[in-house]
């Protein structure tokens, strides 16, 4: 079973966010395909039993990059109905839009037809995972903690 981890980064704080919810899902037996918004491919998302998208925060919303996939993909959304989705998110400053930035992402999950899962209750409890800056050990830890939530829920589902 595949789940894809699809992220835009410029810095890479988003990318090492993105690694640690990859080992998640693997922790767990899913197979992580992890893709930046460049390489993703439509086939992607349709193998895929959930999606992982991040972003860094920008003006309070997902990157432009990431919601050009969304937009690009809106001609299999019907197809993608009852996958897992979930978010995660880094930003630069500790009140700086991470909670919005991840409704962006999971905006777009609810369009395509997706079950929406935020992390797990003993990380956050809340829309999904994020951090300021480079994801410490307590942002690396809910990372896998989501990873292995939505992997553990796509087997569930399937």
């Amino acid at each position: 079973m595949q789940i894809l981890i699809l992220y835009h980064t410029k810095g890479g704080n988003t990318r090492r966010l993105a690694e640690s919810i990859a080992k998640g899902v693997e922790s767990v037996g899913a197979k992580a395909v992890l893709k930046n918004t460049t390489e993703v491919t439509k086939e992607d998302f349709l193998e895929s039993k959930g999606i992982i998208a991040g972003s860094p925060v920008y003006f309070g919303s997902m990157a432009a990059e990431l919601k050009k996939v969304f937009d690009d993909f809106v001609g299999i959304r019907r197809k993608m109905e009852d996958k897992v989705g979930a978010a995660f998110t880094t930003g630069g400053h500790h009140t700086g839009g991470k909670e919005t930035t991840l409704i962006s992402i999971i905006q777009c999950m609810l369009i395509y037809g997706m079950i929406i899962v935020g992390d797990p209750m003993d990380a956050s409890g809340h829309y999904g995972v994020g951090c300021v800056g480079i994801p410490d050990g307590s942002a690396t830890a809910d990372g896998l903690k989501l990873g292995a939530r939505v992997a553990n829920l796509c087997k569930k589902i399937s």
